[in-house]
């Protein structure tokens, strides 16, 4: 490949990949399925069923068409190509074969007025005996219309729950189960070191849900666990958690899990043989074990102060200590932030807190 060739594949391979797998910077340019045919979809509030029956299907089909794109693209760009003529030929049938199966399928779909989508099909098994999918259909339309939804997630994995739904909205399907037939499991709890929003770790929970109704297909609902306690409260059914899983429901809950994380690197402090380690004065459950050290820069420099109170506190009270002096509007502060010793009033920062031994 010359350089308009290999310019051009670069730059259509990165738009492809953004396009099908992160919608999100595309929907805040406006260059989305949605955006772009937004005169035949409708409005998903006013009509949520109708409007992700036809969402799907332009996906399937506009996506089907990047190889072709793509071979259109480099006509254009290079007129004569190097490429062996039979493997274009090849790659020519395929970017014609994919949107042909995609329009097929489309067809198919829309056959009896969408009676045959994956969606439609799904709604009709929640159906009565003498109603039809559309019925249903219209009871999902009334209850997204509400306010009280519980509602999460980028585009392409949205999690709706409703008084009576639990929904999954991905690029080319919508997953429903109706809630008074559900099983909610948590199976997995993700530690993520950073969050895209601040500098604070963020746990990411998968819920397996699971419909009693075995025709109906269990899916999978991932969610900030800040957003778990949310859920429960809209939900009608507990949710199970496996035993090996913990959930840190709050801002301070991660805090915490990550200043422990952080002192167990920093230098251990060594108790004197004749000094006996009391009960932390904050809980008075645990002995204390935790010593205020300065060690993140020299003894005169910085606004660390050198702390000389004795081991009175467990890593989890001076983690709560820590974190109930940050301000919380600005939780990106709250690492590399200093507070008060809570006895002698020393400034320290996390590097000074030493374990124990």
């Amino acid at each position: 490949m010359d350089s308009p060739e290999v310019t051009f594949t670069l730059a259509y391979l990165v738009f492809a990949v953004c396009f099908v797998f992160t919608p999100n910077e595309f929907h805040a340019a406006g260059l989305t399925v949605q955006n772009l045919l937004s005169g035949w979809l409708g409005s998903e509030d006013a009509a949520f069923v109708p409007f992700h029956l036809r969402r799907t299907a332009a996906t399937l089909l506009c996506h089907s068409l990047l190889p072709l794109g793509y071979y259109v693209g480099m006509c254009l760009a290079a007129s004569e190509k190097r490429q062996a003529p039979e493997a274009w030929r090849l790659f020519l049938l395929l970017a014609v074969t994919l949107p042909s199966v995609a329009c097929i399928l489309i067809y198919y779909w829309s056959r009896d007025r969408w009676a045959r989508h994956p969606l439609a099909r799904t709604l009709a098994l929640y159906a009565l005996p003498q109603s039809g999918w559309q019925a249903v259909a219209s009871s999902v339309n009334t209850e997204f219309r509400r306010i009280d939804k519980f509602a999460t997630g980028a585009p392409g994995a949205r999690v709706i729950v409703t008084d009576m739904w639990v929904m999954k909205v991905t690029t080319y399907r919508v997953h429903v189960a109706q809630q008074q037939d559900v099983h909610l499991t948590v199976t997995e709890s993700r530690q993520h070191e950073l969050s895209p929003d601040s500098n604070l770790p963020v746990q990411l929970l998968t819920i397996r849900v699971a419909s009693a109704n075995p025709a109906v297909q269990a899916f999978d609902i991932r969610l900030n666990s800040t957003e778990y306690g949310e859920l429960c409260e809209k939900l009608r059914a507990p949710i199970r958690r496996a035993a090996h899983v913990v959930i840190h429901q709050s801002l301070g809950d991660l805090f915490l899990e990550t200043f422990a994380s952080l002192v167990e690197v920093n230098p251990a402090y060594s108790v004197p043989s004749s000094q006996e380690l009391e009960a932390c004065i904050g809980c008075m459950q645990t002995r204390a074990s935790v010593k205020l050290v300065k060690t993140c820069q020299e003894a005169a420099a910085g606004e660390c102060q050198q702390c000389y109170c004795r081991p009175m506190w467990c890593l989890t009270c001076m983690g709560k200590w820590f974190a109930s002096r940050q301000d919380p509007l600005r939780p990106d502060t709250w690492l590399a932030s200093r507070v008060p010793c809570p006895t002698c009033r020393a400034r320290f920062c996390i590097l000074d807190v030493c374990t124990v031994r």
